[in-house]
């Protein structure tokens, strides 16, 4: 299986994780928002071991493929994921909280941002 392949097929089940963690993630976010922790949270969607941000959402807590971490621009740019001089880039590109969540994907092939609307479903 090619590369591409292997990562559309990661980001189906990616899609079906977080349509069934949103409103976990979506009330995170706002608490995040709220507390004053930060104005732009981030989710760590991952596979394997991740030495970032806090965890929140275990896959074998709810028998799923990914587990999520929560992170804040603030922590990833102290960790140097995001450069300090791309800081204001990141933030004309972030999407509204209330509607939409922050991935930081990471695979085996690397790791992107994703934005990905918040799902319908109610807690």
């Amino acid at each position: 299986m090619e590369n591409q392949e292997i990562l559309k097929k990661l980001l189906e089940v990616l899609k079906e994780d977080l349509n069934f963690y949103s409103p976990m993630i979506k009330e995170v976010s706002q608490d995040m928002i709220k507390e004053g922790f930060t104005s732009y949270p981030i989710f760590i969607a991952h596979q394997h071991e991740v030495k970032l941000g806090e965890a929140i959402l275990l896959k074998e807590d709810y028998a799923r493929d990914f587990s999520i971490h929560a992170t804040t621009l603030e922590e990833m740019v102290e960790k140097k994921l995001v450069l300090p001089e791309r800081v204001d880039e990141f933030k004309r590109n972030y999407k509204n909280p209330k509607e939409q969540m922050c991935i930081f994907l990471i695979t085996a092939a690397g790791a992107s941002f994703v934005f990905a609307p918040y799902s319908k479903q109610k807690i």
